[in-house]
């Protein structure tokens, strides 16, 4: 089993996306929740970095905080893949790691 990154912090104030992307492994999983999920959006400055990485990772976003900060679905980068809460759980037991990016 491959490590979950969970990022919750907007990639236009914090670099803990950037580094994410950069020390995460090839097979690992990353969840974008909080304000992090921003990043998902089609055009984003960090659009053309997600896309590289899920050649090889996994990039998930949490549904809800998605819809609190009114993203909508089909705005978001083809390939990402919406979690609810309990497909946010789902990943913490199918991971055998887990790394919270702050």
């Amino acid at each position: 089993m491959a490590m979950l990154h969970i990022v919750n912090q907007s990639p236009f104030e914090r670099d803990s996306l950037a580094s994410c992307l950069t020390l995460s492994l090839p097979g690992a999983g990353i969840l974008l929740i909080e304000d992090a999920v921003v990043a998902v959006r089609t055009g984003s400055r960090v659009a053309e970095d997600l896309l590289a990485a899920m050649t090889d990772r996994h990039i998930y976003a949490l549904g809800p905080d998605l819809d609190a900060r009114g993203i909508a679905r089909d705005t978001i980068l083809p390939g990402i893949r919406c979690v609810d809460y309990a497909g946010f759980v789902q990943l913490t037991t199918e991971h055998n790691t887990l790394q919270s990016w702050l």
